[in-house]
């Protein structure tokens, strides 16, 4: 009987420390520079996967530009894949304003300094691996 008691504790404590190590959560810094003025602000998310890609955020920001640079922190990410891409929305109406052929007229960029020939910038180029606290930089 005492050998089954420890047993199962044993393999209660296991059970315990997986399920710690799988909660363990980082922090990522996104260093965004070279934007064009201080005006308005940055719209940036932080997306998990293809499919959500530049449509739907695991996690969002609005932060203020000074310097023509900005910086905003994402908290408790576990570990995974992600991309991150953002708008300067430089007249406030929370969306990118595009010219007559959908060009965009705000800055724009993603992960990765990710770009593309016609539309927006791929998943796949913009992704990354976070295993730890990380610092990304994006330049315009």
């Amino acid at each position: 009987m005492k050998k089954i008691v420890l047993i199962l504790l044993f393999i209660c404590s296991k059970i315990v420390l997986i399920s710690a190590q799988e909660k363990e959560t980082f922090m990522l810094t996104v260093n965004i520079s070279g934007l064009e003025s201080n005006e308005g602000t940055l719209m940036v998310g932080i997306y998990n996967n293809k499919s959500d890609f530049l449509k739907t955020q695991l996690k969002g920001a609005i932060v203020k530009i000074k310097n023509k640079k900005s910086v905003v922190i994402f908290k408790n990410l576990t570990l995974g894949e992600y991309a991150i891409s953002f708008i300067h929305d430089e007249n406030n109406n929370n969306k990118i304003d595009t010219n007559i052929f959908g060009i965009p007229k705000e800055d724009y960029g993603c992960s990765n300094n990710a770009k593309s020939f016609i539309g927006p910038p791929k998943y796949d180029d913009a992704k990354f691996i976070l295993t730890e606290n990380k610092t990304i930089e994006i330049h315009i």
